[in-house]
């Protein structure tokens, strides 16, 4: 049992396991459990299934500062709080594109589900890729720092505009590759249905379109979200529990968020702060303070007082609309 005690990626194997333990163990919990009929899940139960995969997070931050310090756990909690206010435009998109390829409610928690599968693992190669560059050459991290203040100040004065789900390239590749059903089959990502010479032959559906389209949407997210993780620590563990962590809660936060995102519309704008805030501390870290670390406690205290600010400024702005619902 010594190889437990042994590091992984500058962390004992055993918080690893530990790790994969918890998201095992909450995954079959909601699928198994919550959810073994596809059923709509209404805006009441996605804020109470919310608020415990909250209080999870939470409580796994804590046990994270009791067992690897104050500084890793303030980081833990920075980056959670990073990556969950990114995750509201991420609701934004999400709701766009099962809007699109006309998702009935009922099935859109499990691709959901599947999508955040999918997601653990691209992340995780992500944050591989990130952390051999940032190992192997600091100044990658001067990089990220000039793309997070680019991206913010792009953010502040970008003008709005929808994506173009139906001219994505990948979904146009697979219509031209993959037989794809007009027809909706409930759960099924793949069906085998009648081709016009009578043979029977695979075909996606339009919730594996949605899916793949998703996933994609999250790669887009994942450019802003992991170098943003990276610009406050560089702990590998930290980095990928707390992305992990922070995504696991949105599918169930997705109904309650999707039905009033647009109350959120100034988010953007506070969460645009927050990117050019990260990016500029590691900037002035190496250069106006000679390479000492930048406060943490700072830097979570900024986080959060920005991304407070920007949802209760776009609350009050919005108050008295009516909820959007999303079909």
């Amino acid at each position: 049992m010594d190889f437990l005690f042994h590091d992984l990626l500058g962390t004992p194997t055993w918080f690893w396991l530990a790790f994969a333990g918890l998201v095992f163990v909450l995954t079959a919990f909601d699928l198994g459990f919550l959810h073994k009929e596809d059923r709509e899940m209404g805006i009441g139960e996605s804020l109470k299934l919310s608020m415990f995969y909250i209080a999870i997070a939470m409580a796994f931050g804590g046990w994270v500062w009791w067992a690897k310090g104050s500084e890793d756990g303030i980081a833990y909690f920075t980056g959670y709080f990073i990556e969950k206010a990114l995750s509201i435009d991420n609701v934004f998109v999400i709701s766009m594109i099962f809007g699109f390829f006309a998702i009935a409610p009922k099935y859109q928690y499990r691709a959901l589900l599947w999508g955040i599968m999918a997601v653990i693992v691209l992340r995780g190669l992500m944050i591989a890729g990130g952390v051999a560059l940032v190992s192997q050459a600091h100044w990658v991290m001067y990089i990220f720092a000039a793309f997070l203040v680019f991206t913010g100040v792009k953010m502040l004065f970008a003008k709005e505009q929808d994506p173009d789900i139906g001219n994505n390239p990948v979904i146009r590749w697979i219509s031209r590759h993959m037989r794809v059903t007009k027809a909706h089959y409930g759960e099924h990502f793949f069906v085998r249905e009648r081709n016009a010479a009578g043979k029977l032959v695979w075909a996606a559906t339009p919730l594996f379109l949605a899916l793949v389209v998703i996933n994609l949407a999250d790669l887009v997210f994942a450019v802003d979200s992991v170098p943003a993780i990276f610009s406050i620590t560089t702990d590998t563990f930290i980095v990928y529990t707390s992305n992990i962590m922070a995504i696991l809660g949105l599918r169930a936060l997705y109904f309650a968020l999707a039905a009033m995102v647009h109350r959120f519309h100034y988010l953007k704008y506070a969460l645009a702060l927050v990117l050019v805030f990260i990016g500029a501390k590691i900037l002035v870290a190496d250069f106006l303070l000679g390479g000492a670390k930048f406060p943490p406690l700072i830097s979570l205290g900024v986080t959060l007082a920005l991304i407070a600010g920007g949802v209760g400024w776009s609350l009050w702005k919005t108050r008295g609309e009516e909820p959007k619902i999303v079909h």
